[in-house]
């Protein structure tokens, strides 16, 4: 695939993910380093603590989906599916912004394998995971 090609589809990603109702409940924003890894960022917001206040786990799982999804996604002409992926917490968070980005190990055919991270904003290891993607044949939509 040629460069203006992967860029442009990385754009519509980014359109794609910030017109998403996840990505306004969360308050996320998503975009492309240079190196193509999708980077998200998401502002504290108290309403997704869990009763210790700490940031539930399941908001720092879906980070490291989103950013291993996101991060091999523009690689393929469509859809992907999260075939799989998995989480490691490493600590809590408390009122922290977050950051996660995703680290292509293995592109293929079909098949893409991911690494991703979350970290705080003073650069601190929150979380990492892995993951497998599947490209599908059904269209990446308009948006």
């Amino acid at each position: 695939m040629d460069q203006q090609k992967h860029f442009a589809r990385q754009a519509k990603l980014v359109d794609y993910f910030h017109s998403a109702p996840i990505s306004r409940s969360t308050g996320m924003r998503m975009a492309y380093n240079e190196n193509g890894e999708a980077v998200f960022t998401m502002p504290y917001n108290p309403n997704f603590d869990h009763a210790m206040h700490d940031v539930h786990g399941g908001i720092v799982a879906t980070m490291i989906d989103n950013a291993g999804w996101f991060t091999v996604a523009p690689h393929y002409e469509f859809w992907i599916a999260t075939v799989e992926f998995s989480t490691r917490l490493l600590e809590p968070v408390q009122k922290s912004d977050l950051v996660s980005v995703g680290k292509l190990v293995r592109r293929g055919k079909t098949l893409s394998v991911c690494n991703m991270e979350v970290k705080n904003t003073q650069g601190r290891l929150i979380a990492t995971g892995a993951g497998t993607f599947m490209a599908t044949t059904i269209p990446l939509p308009t948006v």
